[in-house]
């Protein structure tokens, strides 16, 4: 049961068409890729249907202002207590760019980026858009977000179902990085959490194997937290996927009993997401933040703990090397933003270079 920990309370799957709700209410734009089927269905425009060709929408998205950071209040259409949503569709590859395009220079030059997440097991398309949606605006975001929705059935029991999509999905999440490369944004931002982390993988593996490397060069970072991998699927990632120069971040928690369990129902075997031997992360130049003793170190801790997000909110280098992959810092600058930002967390920072950073109530030791 601790699974449900990769979904939030369930939310409403009614997702409003645009032009039923008033345009004075403010909404952020989030623009969607998916390889769900399409449904003509009013308020419920995406099954958990497989679908070989990418369908694209753009939802408007409102988030009460009054709300606790990193919660996702659901349960209505109320814009003032509630997130809520509005779409229309998009029907193509040209538009999407176009009106990704059109997004971006409304922009401050500094901040047109497209930043992608990628949501976990267990998600309607409704709660992965609001996760996406919380994100942005607890983090700060200013980039254009482009989420990929890939077909979990959002059902408790269907584990195994959830894993054949995700093995489905990568094709698609790999064309979604290319189409996001042709706009005319400075650089991509990628963050997967969860399984969805293993699509992300395997999107950048597809890519690589495409002859495509070069779609490598237009990331300005990516951020797996809580993978759920097997370490040794992940060491074959890399090795097909090969040199990422962009800044490679993996949040990972020992108390994280989402991914305690996958790891038991594989016999044991450990998963990327509370890997105990970090070493042979470092060798292949990832940083890895051990998040395990920050409000109890569980699975959506990198989203939803106050804590994490007020760290990132208060500190403009972590927010840069958590979210926006900001290529000039380093490692290292990581480690000052943690031990500079006005909220002190008990984060130990696992660097490429072999250093080792820990902030334990305000204290940091190297």
């Amino acid at each position: 049961m601790i699974l449900t920990a990769c979904s939030m309370q369930r939310a409403p799957t009614g997702l409003r068409p645009a032009g039923s709700v008033s345009d004075t209410e403010a909404s952020m734009p989030i623009f969607l890729a998916t390889n769900r089927q399409r449904v003509p269905t009013e308020g419920h425009p995406f099954s958990a249907g497989r679908s070989l060709a990418l369908n694209f929408a753009r939802f408007d998205v409102t988030a009460p202002a009054n709300r606790q950071l990193g919660q996702v209040p659901v349960g209505g259409h109320n814009p003032q207590r509630h997130f809520t949503a509005t779409y229309r569709d998009i029907g193509g590859r040209s538009q999407l760019i176009a009106e990704m395009n059109a997004a971006l220079e409304r922009l401050p030059p500094q901040s047109r980026e497209i930043f992608i997440f990628v949501h976990g097991y267990n998600n309607t398309v409704s709660e992965s858009l609001y996760r996406t949606a919380q994100i942005v605006t607890d983090f700060g975001i200013r980039s254009v977000p482009l989420h990929y929705a890939w077909p979990s059935a959002g059902s408790l029991p269907l584990y195994v179902f959830d894993r054949d999509s995700a093995i489905f999905a990568r094709d698609g999440l790999a064309d979604t990085i290319d189409l996001a490369t042709q706009t005319k944004a400075k650089a991509v931002v990628l963050v997967a959490h969860s399984m969805g982390a293993f699509v992300a993988m395997e999107a950048l593996r597809t890519l690589a194997l495409r002859g495509k490397s070069a779609t490598f060069e237009r990331f300005g970072g990516i951020v797996l937290a809580a993978p759920d991998i097997d370490v040794d699927v992940f060491d074959s990632q890399l090795a097909d996927i090969g040199t990422l120069s962009a800044p490679f971040t993996i949040l990972v928690s020992q108390r994280d009993r989402a991914i305690g369990l996958s790891r038991f129902l594989a016999g044991g075997h450990p998963r990327v997401g509370n890997a105990r031997d970090i070493a042979p992360l470092q060798r292949n130049g990832i940083t890895v933040v051990d998040v395990s003793q920050v409000d109890g170190g569980g699975h959506t801790v990198f989203a939803q703990s106050e804590a994490m997000t007020k760290l990132i909110e208060n500190s403009r280098m972590a927010r840069d090397a958590l979210v926006s992959g900001n290529p000039v810092l380093s490692p290292a600058g990581l480690a000052e933003a943690v031990a500079s930002s006005a909220v002190a967390l008990p984060l130990t920072i696992f660097m490429p270079d072999g250093q080792v950073s820990r902030n334990e109530a305000g204290q940091q030791r190297r």
